[in-house]
């Protein structure tokens, strides 16, 4: 399973889909043209498409690991680009992407357009194909400077150079609960770590039968990676943004102390029999549990908490209400104090491989406000961006609004998932393998960390 999918929560229905091959055709403000069905519309206001010039007969090669259903999401959001300038879009999606984008950077066939999930595969990126890459023009470094905070930037630069801007985002610091069960148990909802654990522990003192917190990691070939948000958000809890991204880029080692602070914090919950598995069973349980299925004894109060990212809503039952006053919804995960205010999240950033001025415009386009606007109207629920600019009415799910106000709020301090900036070895293999034998086999904290650090690529 490739990052992207695996952090974005992609459905068993999206898992099932091929990867595809979709041609798009410029629109006229007809559907009978054979342009972008529903995307387009006859109404579009092309003004700010002005500036992106007449690109009629030019097409942009689009590679990425969006594929169906998602993909058609994706394609609908390019209509009125393609309509107002007469360009074309040709979309690919495959669930090969990550192993197969490297393959095509090396024979010399890159796609006009990629859309890396990443941080560190876009380093590695521009490390091992630097004649390949392009770096931004000028209008996507304005709109990535105006539309997006300075962390996002800095994601998508390598050696102080802007390569790409976001895409899609997502955010992990999430606990998932049930707003009627805390209601009629008359608990608030926690603003710091401390509150959190107290909670944890009256849940626990007022159902004895019932451990707070329920668990999975289970994910196929990725099992293991939703242990290793657990670490991430709670290492910016205990030991702070600055020792995180020491963490993250192997300044410090991977074992350091604050490191090993970090995972007896989370040991604390996903160890305990007395706080875990609800609705699952003992401990061991975590490992063999689905991750998309881990929160579900929640509704019916075999368990009250779940961390996990606000795309986890695509999991629950269609029948269940997701919002404050619903069946289910979540609550930020809280810091040391109600002003620490860490944000675990994620995303895929928008990559160029021409510079052909129809190619600069698209990237232009897909970094802008108009796109984040279409592509939230397209899609309905389950996608948000960091893009200021995008219309939060548009988002149409309350965890979605959530999500994006803690996103844009300067008061959060952002930061990516961590093992999408490790290498590999590290973040896509070892760190998900350890962390699991830490849960299934009752490994202990220093070996698990010991082994993830031995598999730092020398």
């Amino acid at each position: 399973m490739n990052g992207l999918r695996k952090r974005r929560g992609y459905t068993a229905a999206a898992a099932a889909g091929a990867g595809l091959v979709l041609v798009l055709t410029a629109c006229s403000g007809s559907d009978d043209d054979g342009g972008s069905g529903d995307g387009a519309s006859s109404t579009t206001d092309c003004t700010a498409y002005e500036d992106y010039g007449d690109l009629s007969g030019k097409t942009i090669s689009v590679y990425t690991s969006i594929v169906d259903p998602e993909s058609q999401q994706q394609i609908d959001s390019y209509a009125p680009f393609e309509e107002c300038t007469g360009a074309k879009i040709e979309y690919e999606g495959s669930r090969e992407f990550e192993a197969q984008l490297p393959v095509r950077l090396q024979a010399g066939n890159p796609p006009d357009i990629a859309y890396i999930p990443q941080p560190g595969f876009l380093k590695s990126i521009v490390e091992q194909y630097p004649d390949v890459v392009v770096p931004a023009p000028q209008a996507v470094i304005d709109n990535a400077n105006e539309y997006y905070t300075e962390g996002w930037v800095n994601y998508g630069t390598v050696d102080g150079t802007l390569y790409a801007t976001p895409l899609g985002a997502n955010v992990k610091s999430f606990v998932w609960y049930s707003p009627t069960a805390f209601e009629e148990n008359g608990y608030e909802i926690p603003t710091t770590w401390d509150d959190l654990i107290a909670l944890t522990d009256q849940i626990r003192e007022d159902h004895p039968d019932v451990q707070p917190w329920c668990a999975g990691i289970e994910s196929g070939d990725a099992t293991g990676w939703p242990a290793t948000d657990w670490l991430e958000d709670v290492v910016l809890r205990t030991a702070g943004a600055d020792v995180y991204d020491q963490w993250v880029n192997h300044e410090i080692p991977f074992n350091d102390p604050q490191i090993l602070e970090a995972l007896g914090t989370v040991g604390s919950i996903l160890k305990d029999s007395e706080r875990v598995n609800g609705g699952w069973g003992d401990v061991t349980s975590i490992a063999t549990t689905p991750w998309n299925e881990a929160a579900q004894p929640i509704p019916d109060g075999a368990c009250f908490l779940h961390r996990a990212a606000n795309f986890y809503q695509a999991n629950w039952d269609e029948s269940l209400k997701v919002a404050e006053d619903g069946d289910v919804y979540a609550f930020y995960l809280p810091g040391k104090t109600e002003d620490d205010k860490p944000l675990l999240g994620g995303g895929e950033f928008v990559t160029a491989f021409a510079d052909r001025p129809e190619v600069q415009a698209f990237q232009a386009y897909l970094s802008s406000p108009e796109w984040a606007n279409k592509k939230a109207e397209v899609t309905g629920q389950g996608w948000l961006s960091a893009n200021n600019g995008l219309d939060p009415a548009l988002l149409q799910s309350p965890i979605d609004k959530l999500s994006f106000d803690l996103l844009t709020d300067d008061s959060y301090t952002f930061r990516f998932d961590g093992s999408d900036q490790m290498p590999g070895a590290v973040g896509a293999d070892a760190f998900w393998k350890q962390m699991t034998a830490w849960i299934a086999e009752n490994q202990s904290d220093e070996e698990t960390l010991d082994n993830i650090e031995a598999a730092w690529p020398q």
